[in-house]
């Protein structure tokens, strides 16, 4: 286990990179407010196995750092007690919102919902940012709300795909189970600068040219010097385990379809 990719060892090793590197963390909602130079923005959506979101939380913790978690209103990923239990441990909740996908399509549906689900959440933690769910499967994109809506009048500060100058922050996701898995996002792939930016070119030249194609590429990156100053990670935690059969079953379902998802890429243009 050791040497494969996407297990809680691997993780720890490049959290502890980083810190030796002399990044901070920040949650998203403190870096909309005041942005350090060279930080770690770490980013977690909460899609499945919530479980696995809590240890991320509890690890982060013992090494003295902050990251967001991004909760769906799904029994798979809405769990109170979790909300609760990494909320205490000063990490930023978060809505992973997917309204268009519930609403099939209904724009006005979909904002009435966005706030029922933002109410509910708020029951148990402070929101102050939200990010969209990607929903491979569906031909709704979430993000579409907001052509109509603005969610800043729910009290949401920001969202990442619209608020961040990606220009400027290096985005990487473990999307697809692999850090270049461009080929197999349906929708995480991020714009440059500017709220509803939803054209162009994915990014400057200069942080296109980061591209790893597992972890350890990134750790060992991080050791040279050669990554940039202000990062946000995304991951995924329920990909993460050092649980062998688990983690063979993660990395099954997750070729499985990341077949599905390049010929929705194809399909879809």
């Amino acid at each position: 286990m050791l040497n494969r990719d996407f297990t809680v060892s691997i993780y720890k090793e490049l959290i502890g990179r980083l810190i030796v590197a002399g990044y901070s963390f920040q949650t998203y909602h403190d870096f909309t407010e005041h942005s350090e130079e060279k930080v770690i923005l770490l980013r977690h959506d909460v899609d499945a196995r919530k479980e696995h979101s809590l240890q991320f939380a509890k690890i982060q913790h013992e090494m003295g750092i902050v990251g967001t978690y991004y909760f769906r209103m799904v029994p798979e990923s809405f769990d109170e007690g979790v909300i609760r239990e990494i909320a205490s441990m000063g990490h930023e909740i978060g809505y992973h919102y997917e309204d268009m996908d519930f609403a099939r399509g209904d724009v006005d549906k979909a904002y009435g919902l966005a706030k029922k689900h933002l109410a509910q959440l708020r029951e148990v933690a402070e929101i102050k940012t939200i990010c969209m769910h990607g929903s491979p499967r569906s031909p709704y994109d979430n993000k579409e709300v907001w052509n109509k809506y603005d969610y800043h009048e729910l009290g949401i500060i920001a969202e990442p795909y619209f608020d961040l100058d990606f220009s400027k922050v290096l985005y990487l996701t473990d999307t697809g189970r692999r850090w270049d898995g461009d080929k197999v996002s349906i929708r995480d792939k991020v714009q440059g600068a500017g709220r509803k930016a939803h054209g162009g070119n994915s990014q400057v030249s200069g942080l296109m040219t980061h591209v790893y194609a597992s972890t350890q590429d990134i750790i060992e990156a991080c050791n040279a010097g050669r990554l940039p100053d202000q990062i946000m990670m995304n991951f995924h935690p329920q990909r993460w385990t050092n649980d062998p059969l688990k983690w063979t079953q993660e990395l099954v379902w997750q070729n499985v379809k990341n077949v599905v998802k390049r010929g929705l890429v194809k399909f879809r243009g």
